[in-house]
């Protein structure tokens, strides 16, 4: 019974002296955090997915709505004036379960419609169907605001998207609490997600957001580009090989003809970029 305790004991106070050690200096600089992490992987207190957790939140708090968002072209939106038998196949088809539902125009964002809300509707079959009765306030941030405070205002207010507007008022685009945790945690797929358009989305003309996982192929393919497949099998992996090493946020490569920018990676992997086409 004593040496089983005395073990413990030992077990114990190993395990004590490396948490000591890993904060025997406090961190001063992102830097000084990350090889802290490291730290703590190489000794077995976090794995890697801990880590890459980590530091994808802390990579969260210097980014912007516009890094993420989704474009304005993009939005899958409700006109106002439309009859359920509209709506219906609307929904069924994209399988989202929040969208914007927009009067005259698309800057013109009435409220949020939760297709949840449509049951009590669907079994009450005679009643008078008005949108307008069943549209839940919407909620607005600009371009500009930070994903960290924008996950906060998520948690505390219950919401789980926004609309985005530019610096004149008009509608830019949407994001959702979804798009923010899968800069901090991965990819999150559901059986709704469009294999294509969950890895690129148009902002503009000449501005895309890529997410480091999208098959080379699947890049060729949407951009006509002929990138091999031979030696690596993801678009991250071609931006790793071009630079030489493993990139940190806002470095850039430029590859054939196309210039792609870092916007959230860790010490492990690329998990976004903007890319732009260069003229030719």
């Amino acid at each position: 019974m004593s040496d089983d305790r005395a073990g413990g004991e030992s077990g114990e106070k190993s395990w004590i002296d490396k948490i000591g050690l890993l904060f025997s200096t406090e961190p001063r600089t992102r830097t000084d955090l990350q090889d802290v992490l490291s730290v703590a992987v190489e000794n077995d207190i976090i794995d890697e997915d801990a880590r890459s957790i980590m530091e994808g939140a802390m990579q969260v708090s210097d980014m912007q709505v516009r890094d993420i968002m989704i474009p304005r072209a993009q939005m899958v939106v409700i006109k106002s004036e439309s009859s359920l038998e509209d709506i219906l196949p609307h929904i069924a088809h994209s399988g989202h379960s929040r969208y914007p539902v927009i009067g005259d125009s698309p800057d013109d964002i009435l409220g949020i419609l939760l297709a949840k809300d449509l049951l009590p509707v669907l079994s009450n079959a005679d009643s008078d169907f008005r949108i307008q009765s069943l549209l839940r306030p919407t909620t607005v941030v600009p371009e500009s605001k930070r994903l960290n405070v924008l996950l906060r205002e998520f948690r505390e207010n219950r919401n789980h998207m926004a609309v985005v507007i530019d610096e004149y008022g008009g509608v830019a685009g949407l994001v959702t609490i979804e798009d923010v945790l899968e800069e901090i945690v991965g990819e999150i797929e559901d059986e709704t997600d469009a294999e294509t358009d969950s890895y690129i989305r148009k902002i503009d003309s000449d501005d895309f957001f890529v997410k480091a996982l999208t098959p080379i192929e699947d890049f060729n393919e949407y951009f006509g580009s002929q990138f091999s497949d031979e030696d690596f099998d993801t678009i991250g992996g071609l931006v790793i090989q071009a630079l030489g090493h493993m990139p940190t946020r806002n470095e850039i490569a430029t590859i054939d003809q196309f210039e792609f920018k870092v916007i959230n990676a860790d010490q492990r992997k690329i998990h976004s970029l903007r890319m732009r086409p260069l003229a030719n």
